[in-house]
């Protein structure tokens, strides 16, 4: 029986020989190179997880500025052309009164976009870092970025949308604009700095990492 604030040994995968796969979850003896169930390459740690994750975190920051300095929608009526940002967008909507679609339009894509930027470049500075439960916030942090991650491309279904359905003989039309080309870049690559990094190397950092956490 174990007693409360003491600490219990544990086993861990690599001491019993086991790796799992990060596609399909399945346990192989660690010999195995690939997962018979899924073909996917097993490793126990990703040794280039962090090269992958700040190359692709690099690409999708360059991108990111262009897709706010160019315009993301192009609106012709008869023969006036109207140019409109991320940002000014947002404004010209509160102006006519719709703030919450604006609020909506700030949101997904500048403090969800900056917030994945730092969280990402937060967990690849302090992976080696790691004590006790920050191990497990961090992990929440990295569950929080690969959740919100599907709603990333919410401006350019608008953008879709528009062009679609505003296309009146003429009379008015919406085109996208080269900010939606370097904003959907920006999502994308910062989708793959996600998933290349590996959560993994979040618990390599604790000092006692064959130990289970004390529970009162």
């Amino acid at each position: 029986m174990e007693f409360a604030g003491t600490s219990k040994k544990v086993i861990t995968a690599r001491e019993a020989g086991l790796v799992a796969c990060t596609r399909c979850n399945r346990a192989w003896p660690i010999s195995h190179s690939r997962c018979g169930r899924c073909g996917a390459k097993l490793v126990s740690r990703d040794a280039k997880s962090l090269q992958r994750v700040w190359a692709l975190w690099i690409v999708g920051f360059i991108c990111y500025i262009p897709a706010n300095i160019y315009p993301m929608l192009r609106t012709r009526q008869l023969f006036q052309v109207d140019e409109s940002t991320i940002i000014g967008g947002a404004v010209d909507l509160a102006h006519h009164g719709t703030m919450g679609i604006a609020a909506i339009i700030i949101f997904a894509s500048v403090v969800i976009p900056l917030g994945k930027f730092w969280a990402i470049a937060f967990l690849a500075v302090t992976i080696r870092a790691t004590e006790g439960a920050a191990a497990h916030r961090k992990l929440w942090l990295y569950e929080m970025v690969e959740y919100i991650g599907r709603w990333s491309m919410i401006d350019i279904f608008v953008v879709a949308i528009l062009s679609a359905l505003v296309q009146l003989r003429g009379l008015a039309t919406i085109t996208p604009g080269p900010a939606a080309f370097f904003f959907a870049l920006s999502v994308i690559f910062t989708m793959l700095s996600a998933q290349a990094f590996d959560p993994r190397m979040i618990w390599n950092g604790l000092p006692n990492e064959d130990e289970a956490p004390d529970h009162a």
